[in-house]
């Protein structure tokens, strides 16, 4: 049985994702900044401002899941902010890597953000070779991967998935989108012209296995589904699944870039994002169109 470790496992994404580890045969084990000893999996203590990593967290482990990193959309980025949110992968990921000590890895996959290419819309539809973006969040992501990429010293395969927006029943950026539409009050958002690339729950989680399972895939890859939705299109579809109306006009851009600064890109800014990568590596969605995953959540 090979073991696995998750940074950031008791996340939605992590917590899935241990159960279907472990349904698959794997022994999963999580890293957290705090045990309390009656959590679901083992789980060992870290602490990034004191550079400390339980050492038995890493002993006779072949697989490490880098999930860990500050939510991006939880408050204004202030410049303490945009320090954390970037701590909290990079570092957490280099602290991981000199905690090793040498020990080898068959495997090393990491988080990373469809962002890489820059929060804007555009007519292009980005694939993995194309260009980094210039903006905060690619900067996180770009770092994110190159801290991803010194794990070649310790194992023979690094993965890097460029992640979209997650849909699950459990919070998240669905449960904001779709609570003024419960209220009957949702509408889009700014031009409601910017793409939202989206994957379903379990779609990542299943990436993340395959990932685990087979050892042609490597390097990095669009965690996306294939159906390109735009802001509008996403909450005409929420709508339709929830059987309400929509009434409101569209939330003028202004407005939310005064309510969130420059956050406020990640809502109003958006382009197509190309999968045919991960298809190819013989990854098969469960959820490929988005009124097929609405219907899942909120069934």
């Amino acid at each position: 049985m090979e073991t696995i470790l998750i940074t950031g496992g008791s996340g939605t994404i992590g917590m899935q994702l241990s159960d279907q580890l472990t349904a698959i045969g794997y022994s999963v084990r999580h890293l957290s900044r705090s045990v309390k000893g009656n959590e679901k999996y083992l789980t060992f203590k870290w602490d990034l401002t004191s550079n400390y990593v339980d050492p038995a967290a890493l002993e006779h482990v072949d697989h490490i899941i880098h999930l860990a990193g500050e939510n991006v959309g939880d408050g204004r980025w202030t410049t303490a902010r945009k320090k954390r949110i970037l701590s909290s992968r990079v570092d957490t990921a280099n602290l991981i890597l000199k905690s090793l000590k040498g020990k080898r890895l068959k495997s090393f996959i990491s988080a990373s953000g469809i962002s890489y290419y820059g929060s804007k819309t555009t007519p292009s539809i980005y694939k993995e070779s194309d260009e980094l973006g210039h903006d905060f969040l690619a900067e996180v992501s770009v770092s994110w991967e190159n801290a991803a990429a010194r794990f070649k010293s310790v194992t023979d395969r690094v993965v890097a998935l460029r992640t979209g927006v997650v849909l699950s029943k459990e919070g998240g950026a669905l449960s904001k989108m779709a609570t003024p539409i419960k209220w009957g009050i949702g509408s889009p958002l700014g031009s409601g012209n910017q793409y939202i690339p989206w994957l379903h729950l379990d779609d990542i989680c299943g990436m993340y296995c395959k990932a685990v399972q087979d050892e042609n895939v490597s390097g990095v890859y669009n965690a996306v589904a294939s159906e390109h939705v735009t802001n509008k299109g996403f909450t005409k579809q929420i709508a339709a699944v929830l059987s309400k109306r929509l009434w409101a006009p569209k939330v003028p851009a202004f407005l939310l870039r005064l309510l969130f600064g420059e956050m406020s890109i990640i809502i109003l800014e958006g382009s197509r994002i190309d999968n045919q990568k991960i298809k190819d590596a013989g990854y098969v969605f469960k959820f490929d169109q988005l009124t097929d995953a609405l219907k899942d959540i909120y069934s």
